[in-house]
């Protein structure tokens, strides 16, 4: 007798939604269930609505031939004249024949069916009345589908096909993985439902479930039904799915007034691309050798002036592509504005997946594209001695409410990885950042990019949030900080807390919970300088700058101090120096007395020995120096302190007289820093009987003057014997904010010693700037003064004479 029972669908499958059922196999007598213990095996119980019982059992036969099906069930309930199996749908039926011990049964064969897919079926009385499970449902049967495991979470594969789904979901009361086949063969429905049973496919608040085979899908996603609150319920990126699958456009929404696209993407079945990392190492650099330059993958080389090939401009690759730059500028660390996947119009900084690249930064725009071509990247730079560093935002997503941007976590467990009702004033989705789970998910995602993608540490943007509890509390010991600081992976890296927030685009620094392990960018530092160079400052402030900032970094050390004078946010260097109106004030900028472009030459002298002194003082305080994208070059935003008015690198520019000028000066630092590190390099403050400060004519500094705007500092070095006399010579370096020249006095040196100019900021290319080694260089013989000029800045070294 021909079964009613429908045959598995050729894969791929068609979606298990409607359609005509396919041929039915033929049905086969005897249970399955006593052997169903076997490998490949799996056995379900379903209660019906009348409170009976339906015991199914699912075994592969041998060989991976296919699977048996078997149905029993061990009591009719009073019932009569036995039951008959029905497909859903179909009017046709196969009756139960019995069994040892008073049950019914029924075995169906699927000859070369391939997992998973399911069997579903209704049961009816000879009467013609139908038997349902207790949910009033038909019998939905899973094949090739097993219970699965709790960790790791994410999608994780065996090395024979098989695929085990996991995640996590405290608020879900039913998950459904979604199954999808190639775009071209399906549409974007799901080709295959799963839905797990949280009995069996529930560990905790872990959902899980296995799969034999997922050969023939592309994609997956979960649906949770919390996103049917919304009025929708359409299947959800996996969180710590590591390659993304396809983008599927949705209609556009309301934000802040502006139409903005909602996405949603899914995980893809694909592994990771495999990668011979070869002999790659981390350079592994102590925090005080760096110099680091801050980069925006994108906006470096997508301008056509770069010289790449239009898929590899603005790409990993067309970072790689450029490396020499780096090293002209003495740069051996680079730090990434984010690369995690984000939303296209609100940019880099409002994410919405922590486990992969942003495919976007790849020649071929995918995926496992994008994560091959970082993965070179980073090879390059390491095989050039450059670290990689990565901005990360753990503290929000781009993920609304009834906005329908619900991409992941916003929709599997919002309760959980989000701060409930957010932080009074922000209105973006705020990560509970110190919840167990979502520590889980960052700590996680950090390692993945430092086994994964050898990455070299980590710039955590807006740290603030970082050290608040559920309601928005700050915590005096958070445990996420904690957990990174003294994670065995983790702790290898360099971790960075950056105060900046894109949320509410402040800047300001607050005491960090560090446990000497965490650096910090230094905020103060920017701020100081600025107003010194623009005549507003006590000179206090600037020395405590110089010296490392010992009033925030007292109990660790001046390596800590992540020193900047512009940054991807606020006035590039070259309009610090060029714009300063009413709306600017926060910026400590000075346009040198004109408002923007200017043709004035003693506008252009002063605004170029500003931008000199601002470099000059970055590379000559203790600290580690951090150069943003465009300022070695003259980048400009027009005066424009919004992030999202920056605009790609002009690599034309370089080749003007004015770059040539800045990035050899910046070259010559990079490289005094490294020659005289007994000094600018140090892990440790200087001690204070080696420091000497000093007015215009060796007096004491007049520390509380609002007026005061010269400094001197006279460094002397201390004694090692392992460090030869031609590297460790006093320094003596003065610093005039003044609009007028100050003569300043020499200190006397030992018989047989002079003093050499190694800077003078007011002289012209190329005599600002020598080695020691220059003809050109400048001797001064005993005590003598020297013309400091208006708005620059002069260092001098000491050297033996050979008699």
């Amino acid at each position: 007798m021909a079964s009613s029972l429908p045959a598995p669908p050729a894969p791929p499958p068609a979606s298990w939604r409607g359609g005509p059922p396919p041929r039915r196999p033929p049905p086969r007598r005897g249970p399955l269930l006593a052997r169903a213990a076997a490998a490949r095996s799996w056995r379900y119980r379903f209660r019906t609505d009348d409170d009976g019982v339906v015991d199914v059992a699912v075994a592969g036969k041998d060989g991976g031939a296919g699977y048996a099906v078997a149905v029993e069930v061990p009591d009719l309930g009073g019932r009569e004249g036995g039951l008959v199996l029905r497909a859903a749908g179909s009017g046709e039926a196969a009756p139960l024949a019995p069994a040892p011990g008073g049950a019914l049964a029924a075995e169906l064969s699927y000859d070369g069916a391939r997992a998973p897919f399911h069997v579903s079926f209704l049961l009816a009385d000879a009467a013609g009345a139908e038997v349902r499970t207790h949910r009033g449902t038909s019998f939905r049967v899973p094949v090739g589908v097993g219970r699965g495991r709790p960790a790791p979470l994410g999608l994780s594969r065996s090395d024979d096909g098989a695929a085990n789904f996991a995640v996590y979901s405290k608020s879900a009361k039913a998950v459904v993985l979604c199954l999808f086949g190639g775009w071209d063969a399906g549409g974007d429905e799901p080709a295959l439902e799963v839905e797990l049973d949280p009995y069996v496919h529930r560990t905790g608040d872990v959902w899980h479930v296995s799969l034999e085979s997922v050969e023939g899908y592309a994609s997956y996603g979960f649906r949770t039904g919390l996103f049917a609150l919304f009025g929708i319920d359409r299947p959800l990126l996996d969180p710590y799915t590591k390659v993304i699958g396809n983008f599927v456009p949705d209609d556009t929404v309301n934000d802040d007034g502006l139409s903005v696209p909602s996405i949603r993407c899914l995980g893809s079945l694909e592994n990771a691309p495999g990668y011979n990392w070869g002999r790659d190492k981390h350079p592994c650099l102590p925090l005080e050798k760096l110099v680091v330059y801050r980069a925006n993958v994108a906006l470096f080389t997508k301008d056509t002036s770069s010289g790449l090939p239009d898929n590899v401009a603005g790409t990993f690759s067309g970072l790689a592509a450029k490396v020499e730059h780096f090293r002209r500028l003495g740069v051996n660390a680079v730090l990434l504005e984010p690369v995690f996947p984000f939303h296209q119009v609100k940019g880099p900084y409002f994410p919405y997946h922590f486990f992969s690249p942003m495919s976007l930064y790849s020649s071929e725009r995918s995926s496992a594209s994008a994560i091959k071509s970082m993965k070179d990247m980073v090879k390059t730079m390491h095989r050039n001695g450059i670290e990689v560093f990565l901005e990360v935002v753990f503290t929000h997503t781009v993920e609304g409410g009834a906005e329908c941007q619900m991409i992941s976590i916003r929709g599997i467990d919002g309760s959980s990885y989000y701060i409930a009702d957010g932080i009074a004033g922000c209105k973006a989705s705020v990560l509970n950042c110190n919840h167990p789970v979502t520590q889980k998910l960052i700590l996680d995602s950090l390692r993945h990019w430092v086994l994964d993608f050898h990455v070299d540490g980590f710039c955590f943007i807006n740290a603030p949030f970082l050290v608040r509890g559920p309601g928005g509390e700050g915590l005096p010991r958070p445990p996420l900080l904690e957990a990174i600081a003294f994670d065995p992976v983790l702790s290898k890296t360099k971790i960075i807390a950056d105060p900046w927030s894109p949320l509410d685009i402040s800047n300001v620094q607050f005491p960090f919970p560090h446990w000497k392990r965490w650096a910090e960018i230094n905020t103060r530092f920017s701020m100081d300088v600025r107003k010194f160079l623009k005549g507003e400052a006590l000179i206090s402030d600037l020395a405590t700058r110089l010296c490392g900032s010992g009033d925030l970094f007292s109990s660790r050390c001046p390596a800590f101090s992540f020193n900047y004078v512009s940054r991807n946010s606020g006035l590039t260097l070259v309009d610090l120096v060029s714009f300063s109106s009413d709306e600017l004030g926060s910026e400590f900028s000075w346009n040198c007395g004109e408002e923007g472009p200017s043709e004035n030459n003693a506008v252009l002298l002063t605004r170029l020995r500003q931008i000199r002194s601002f470099l000059f003082i970055l590379f000559v305080s203790l600290g580690i120096p951090v150069l943003n994208m465009g300022d070695e070059c003259g980048h400009s935003a027009a005066g424009s302190t919004s992030y999202k008015d920056r605009g790609p690198l002009n690599w034309k520019a370089l080749k003007t007289m004015f770059v040539k000028e800045v990035t050899g000066f910046i070259s010559f630092l990079s490289a005094l820093r490294s020659r005289r590190a007994d000094i600018f390099q140090r892990r440790e403050f200087l001690k204070l009987e080696n420091i000497h400060w000093y007015g215009s004519d060796l007096s004491e500094p007049r520390w509380e003057d609002p007026t005061s705007n010269f400094l001197c500092m006279h460094i002397n070095p201390e004694l090692d014997e392992n460090v030869p006399d031609s590297v460790r010579g006093d320094l003596y370096i003065c610093f005039n904010a003044n609009e007028e020249s100050v003569s300043a006095t020499l200190p006397a040196l030992a018989e047989g010693s002079t003093w050499l100019r190694l800077v003078d900021t007011s002289l012209a290319f190329p005599g600002f700037f020598s080695s020691e080694s220059s003809p050109n260089v400048h001797q001064l013989l005993g005590l003598s003064s020297y013309q400091v000029k208006a708005h620059s800045c002069v260092l001098f070294e000491s050297k033996r004479v050979l008699s």
